[in-house]
């Protein structure tokens, strides 16, 4: 094939899933069974807190908004894959391939920045209590989830409008089951020099600013905590963060991992695991995390799975 920009090439495509008959069925499977398990987890979330008054509060509106987040992360690469598996097509369009690229980027920065808007929320919460409803006003609330939405859109528009000049020759073979930016300037014939400079500003500005803000948050919130001279008073106010900590970790413990796996592995099957493990997993185990530590989200749950159940 000879040298062309995007115009001239109509598709790309997805090799992370190497196409074995035999084992299609599986792939299907397990995706498929991962995205209702997503879809069905967060939406329960989302309607339990709407449901119940008692669970207005701005934890849970950072949390509503999370489960959305993971719904729609899911939703940028979990579909197709599944029409590929179905159709026995491992294609993707150029647009396809830079709206992916463009969704997941968009997800997952709002994600980070979700996370650690909802630390700053329990530090308030536990540092500063009698403050608590003042400074966390629902005008507030409302402001950052914009602001993270708008940073998170504005940068992966910016990543997006700088692959648009790149060239493309005759590698086409994406090594994932999704279009992932670092792996799609990888196949530019161009001079990327710019986008990766751009890949690594943007990383250090949305993953290692706001786990150090999500870190030095915690350090003031256990300080405080410390200090609660009862045992129940500690253990409460712990149990508050608890949550929030794990899915920390299993988001940002799993991106850590993608960026090892991506230092030291060109394999398409370590690309695929990995990826899954940071756009897949988090996404279908935080609402297990959060429904199983918090005694309101459960309780809430009860309540709506029954009502769904005997007052349809």
């Amino acid at each position: 094939m000879e040298s062309a920009n995007q115009t001239g090439i109509p598709v790309f495509f997805l090799i992370g899933l190497i196409y074995v008959p035999e084992l299609q069925p599986l792939f299907f499977n397990l995706f498929l069974s991962m995205y209702l398990i997503t879809i069905i987890g967060n939406l329960l979330i989302i309607l339990a807190v709407s449901k119940d008054s008692r669970l207005h509060t701005p934890m849970y509106f950072f949390l509503c908004n999370l489960s959305f987040t993971d719904i729609c992360t899911s939703t940028t690469t979990v579909p197709k894959l599944l029409l590929n598996i179905q159709v026995h097509d491992q294609s993707i369009t150029y647009i396809g391939c830079l709206s992916q690229v463009c969704f997941i980027l968009t997800f997952c920065v709002l994600e980070s920045c979700l996370l650690t808007v909802m630390a700053y929320d329990r530090y308030v919460a536990i540092c500063q209590p009698l403050r608590y409803t003042i400074i966390m006003n629902p005008f507030l609330c409302i402001c950052l989830v914009l602001l993270s939405l708008i940073i998170s859109t504005i940068n992966a528009l910016l990543h997006t409008l700088l692959v648009l000049p790149l060239s493309f020759c005759t590698e086409q073979n994406v090594p994932n089951f999704f279009c992932e930016l670092g792996q799609i300037t990888k196949l530019s014939c161009s001079d990327t020099f710019i986008n990766i400079l751009f890949i690594y500003t943007a990383t250090i500005i949305f993953s290692v600013i706001p786990l150090s803000g999500i870190i030095f948050s915690y350090i003031q919130i256990v300080s405080s905590i410390l200090k609660i001279p009862s045992v129940g008073g500690r253990h409460k106010a712990f149990s508050t963060c608890g949550s929030h900590l794990s899915v920390v970790s299993l988001f940002y413990g799993t991106g850590l991992g993608v960026y090892m796996n991506a230092s030291v592995s060109n394999s398409s099957i370590s690309n695929v695991i990995a990826s899954m493990m940071y756009s897949v997993v988090p996404q279908m185990l935080n609402p297990f995390i959060y429904s199983l530590r918090s005694r309101e989200i459960k309780g809430s749950l009860r309540q709506l799975i029954i009502g769904i159940i005997y007052f349809p």
